[in-house]
């Protein structure tokens, strides 16, 4: 993969692999990678299922797993250290497609293909506003700083948004129904 190209297959063992990467099926993985309930080797098997068209040999999974991983960073093989999350693709949907608009000058949801490359260089592309205060908050509490005024008054205004929901597993929401049950 180079940054100069939009890849739209892999290529395993000699065969080639056309793959879906139209932001909206990378989006999909996403959910599934953020899915409490799902073990990490059933998250990786859903997610390899739904980006590439055909069955690729248990010999080139790991392959297979490297392409993905690197394609969802944008080409980057670079290791990054894990950073704290401070957006939610889902929870922020929203806000992302109204900044995301922006930059492309169209309505994105409407165009039947965007590559994820381009979706992620729109997205890269998004200066201040609403997504940008909203993240910029985020760290902000994270790191126990201080809000500015503004920044007050947006968080009291739209903490739901602001604060990350937590995503818990089945078994994790059944605790948490039975002890609010037990405390009445």
């Amino acid at each position: 993969m180079t940054p100069w190209e939009l890849p739209r297959q892999a290529v395993f063992g000699g065969v080639s692999y056309p793959i879906h990467s139209d932001y909206r099926d990378v989006l999909e993985i996403f959910s599934y990678f953020d899915d409490p309930d799902l073990p990490e080797y059933l998250k990786w098997r859903i997610a390899l299922a739904l980006f590439y068209e055909g069955e690729i040999p248990e010999a080139h999974l790991q392959e297979a797993m490297v392409f993905l991983t690197e394609f969802l960073k944008g080409g980057r093989q670079d290791a990054e250290r894990a950073a704290p999350k401070l957006l939610d693709w889902e929870q922020d949907a929203g806000v992302i497609v109204a900044e995301v608009n922006k930059v492309a000058q169209q309505e994105i949801r409407a165009m039947p293909y965007v590559h994820w490359w381009t979706f992620l260089s729109w997205f890269h592309g998004i200066g201040e506003g609403q997504l940008s205060l909203l993240v910029g908050i985020r760290e902000k509490l994270r790191k126990g700083k201080k809000l500015e005024p503004h920044e007050k008054d947006y968080y009291r205004e739209h903490k739901a948004q602001v604060d990350l929901k937590k995503r818990y597993s089945r078994e994790e929401l059944a605790q948490k129904q039975a002890l609010e049950k037990l405390l009445g």
